[in-house]
């Protein structure tokens, strides 16, 4: 018994998926301080704010630049993007990004790691990377990004990355800024993100037949910045909007936008007429 379950434990186990383990433990862990602690008005916005800027760097950065290449930008802004993303503690911009890329390659069909219709909804949700068969890179999917050293700096030291922004909070604001502009927000930055993996597999509308089970869903649009129009994703990936109707709102496309206006980025990808006829959000071409 004894031999079994070191077996067991060698197999889905190593320093670094302990490591990672953790790290979320100890991060939803932390959260619960909230409640031992003076509450302020600004704590509130402090969590508004440092929630925003990671949400929006995880959904433009690590998935619709790093995955999916649906807009251009400096290798500054670049930066940017990676380092307040792996703030998140979601692993390095090459992990990440690799994996998210051989998702869309085998979505909902066996080899996706992390679907709710193969493997569950608490695997799918943030089971699947604490396996060390799932720790590692896949390089050879993400050349394009591996010739960066930053990023390369970032990919191996991304547990260290929160370091630099944890000082600020604390020096600006003491106790309740680690709480309040760290440890509570990164929860729900994550557990929001997760959702996309395994809640919008598995509720919503498809206006897609697309070939895995990919939904919108308003409610995690709303939360993750856009990306909860999920089956619109799944069809047209490329693009640097996800909401296709006016009526979905995208706020990561639209901070996008706003930014493609100052020069910031730029080539912003657009849905084709076809796609959007298609789903029945084009009445004619």
């Amino acid at each position: 018994m004894f031999r079994y379950c070191a077996n067991f434990l060698n197999t889905f186990l190593s320093r670094y998926s302990l490591l990672v383990i953790m790290i979320v433990f100890a991060i939803h862990a932390s959260a619960f301080s909230a409640f031992f602690i003076p509450f302020h008005r600004v704590d509130l916005y402090l969590c508004l704010a440092s929630y925003s800027i990671r949400v929006f760097c995880l959904t433009a950065g690590y998935h619709r630049y790093f995955s999916h290449k649906s807009f251009q930008t400096s290798r500054f802004f670049q930066f940017i993007l990676a380092y307040f993303s792996a703030c998140s503690l979601q692993g390095g911009p090459l992990w990440w990004a690799s994996h998210h890329r051989h998702h869309h390659h085998a979505s909902d069909q066996e080899g996706d790691v992390h679907s709710p219709v193969l493997y569950g909804f608490w695997h799918s949700h943030f089971f699947w990377f604490m396996q060390k068969k799932n720790l590692t890179a896949r390089y050879s999917l993400i050349k394009d990004f591996t010739g960066f050293p930053e990023l390369r700096f970032l990919e191996r030291y991304w547990y260290l990355s929160p370091i630099p922004f944890l000082i600020f909070l604390y020096l600006c604001w003491g106790v309740n800024g680690l709480v309040w502009g760290f440890f509570l927000p990164t929860v729900f930055v994550n557990n929001v993100t997760y959702s996309v993996n395994s809640i919008v597999h598995l509720f919503g509308s498809r206006r897609f037949n697309t070939k895995d089970d990919s939904r919108n869903n308003l409610c995690i649009a709303l939360l993750a910045f856009g990306e909860g129009w999920h089956n619109n994703h799944h069809r047209y990936a490329s693009s640097a909007c996800q909401g296709f109707a006016w009526h979905q709102l995208d706020i990561t496309y639209i901070i996008l936008w706003l930014l493609s206006k100052c020069h910031v980025v730029k080539n912003l990808k657009p849905v084709p007429e076809k796609i959007l006829f298609e789903g029945g959000y084009l009445k004619s071409l």
